[in-house]
């Protein structure tokens, strides 16, 4: 009979534990989480809805949710893909339904339907659950069992074990791998907002303006969506996106970077500056501030005119080619300084972790400790928001947990 042990009592353990125990039921299977209850991050997940993965369809190319570990997961998908863990959930009494942003949640809106369903599978299938071990160590016998040492605990043997541990905020959370013989990409942290110490552009706390395009100057680094603009500087799904797909060079910069925001979403200079012009040649004798263009919000238009040296009382038929072209640069490339990062509330994401080269990209076993399996954030791989970043806890957990259970 084997005996399994998943280190971490979050999605990834969960799901790991119960595609272990269904694919061998004669399995011993132990779940051991460090705190006194289980999948808390779940339970904050989607502001406590629990956005439990997405429809994918706006997606064309998995980096586009999956800045790391995309090449693994399109593997992985055709084993256990998000239309899979849409459909096990609900054939587990868990009713979805699909936002009109493709954000898939469950029908009562509440994240504590997703634990029960998951706490009560894995009781129903007689996975073991154990509160208060904290992981210190592991040791690979001679003989191929692997020893778990845990913090005040006894150690414990099995032949199989799978880490299932989340992100860590540092390397050194990770150094007991490292002994291991395993590769670990730097963990900087993903998903955050940014820091913009203008108060003028503060000031419009509040503001949310959708969509807008956003990059870091002298980068590839882009993304688009909603930006808000808080008392600190800017968040919103726009924001985290870049944060997450320029978490290691925003880290290498210390935070300090410039970030351009294009408020009109519309990349063709020439097509913006005609629509001025029309706007101008129509009423010529209006105010500037009383006619926004894009139907940019009054308060971030007279901002904008600010930015631009523009008098908002000037008549658009005073406005003059040079003022043109600096409103034009304003609207399309407005440039701020990113002077530090926020945090993004409980749903702290790490990029980094244990290198995917360090793991065998079919079975997810480590190639230096046989035995020994990754799901989840553990893995260097992570995503933007919308359900992305829990779609990959289900699927690597359900091919840690098949094929350790083999």
């Amino acid at each position: 009979m084997q005996n399994i042990a998943i280190i971490g009592g979050g999605a990834a353990g969960f799901f790991a534990a119960i595609s272990a125990k269904s694919a061998q039921p004669d399995a011993a299977v132990t779940v051991f989480e460090k705190a006194g209850r289980v999948l808390a991050k779940v339970g904050v997940s989607g502001g406590g809805r629990c956005n439990l993965t997405n429809s994918f369809a706006d997606i064309t190319d998995l980096k586009q949710a999956y800045p790391r570990g995309d090449k693994l997961l399109k593997r992985l998908f055709k084993r256990f893909d998000y239309n899979d863990a849409y459909q096990w959930f609900e054939a587990h009494g868990v009713r979805l339904v699909t936002q009109d942003d493709n954000c898939i949640f469950p029908l009562s809106q509440n994240s504590q339907t997703v634990i029960d369903c998951l706490t009560q599978t894995a009781q129903r299938l007689g996975v073991t659950v154990c509160l208060h071990h904290a992981l210190v160590g592991i040791v690979k016998q001679a003989q191929g069992k692997i020893e778990v040492h845990f913090k005040d605990k006894p150690l414990r043997t099995f032949d199989k074990v799978i880490i299932t541990t989340g992100g860590s905020p540092r390397a050194n959370g990770l150094q007991y791998l490292s002994d291991l013989g395993h590769k670990i990409e730097t963990p900087v942290p993903s998903l955050f907002t940014f820091n913009i110490s203008e108060k003028a552009f503060c000031n419009q706390m509040g503001t949310v303006v959708e969509p807008v395009l956003l990059s870091i100057p002298a980068t590839k680094f882009r993304s688009s969506g909603a930006l808000l603009v808080t008392h600190w500087g800017m968040s919103g799904p726009a924001t985290l996106k870049l944060s997450s797909y320029a978490a290691r060079h925003l880290a290498e910069n210390n935070y300090q970077s410039a970030v351009a925001v294009n408020w009109v979403y519309e990349t063709n200079t020439q097509l913006v500056e005609q629509n001025l012009v029309a706007i101008a040649t129509e009423n010529p004798k209006k105010q500037m501030a009383n006619i926004r263009p894009y139907n940019l919000p009054t308060r971030l238009w007279e901002y904008l005119l600010h930015r631009s040296d523009i008098d908002k009382e000037k008549r658009w038929g005073e406005l003059g080619k040079k003022a043109l072209h600096k409103l034009v640069e304003t609207l399309t490339n407005d440039v701020h300084q990113i002077s530090g990062k926020g945090s993004f509330r409980d749903e702290f994401v790490t990029c980094g972790g244990i290198s995917l080269k360090s793991i065998n990209p079919n079975t997810l076993e480590s190639k230096v400790c046989k035995g020994l399996f990754f799901a989840g954030e553990v893995l260097d791989i992570d995503a933007i928001t919308g359900g992305f970043n829990l779609q990959a806890a289900w699927t690597t957990g359900y091919v840690a947990g098949q094929d350790a259970s083999v």
